[in-house]
């Protein structure tokens, strides 16, 4: 039987509730192929993660 993978955070259950999974799509500059970036990040910063690159 196939087993089931569970991903979990660590920390505060609060903590967790503030995060969101954002993904960027990033231009490799040693192949010019196109990069996905993610990350945890607090959902009050998101506008900031995909400004700053």
């Amino acid at each position: 039987m196939a087993k089931k993978a569970v991903a979990t955070f660590s920390g505060d259950r609060a903590a967790k509730r503030n995060l969101v999974k954002c993904i960027r799509m990033e231009k490799s500059e040693r192949t010019g192929a196109y990069v996905f970036k993610e990350d945890f990040v607090a959902t009050e910063k998101t506008k900031e993660y995909f400004q700053n690159k």
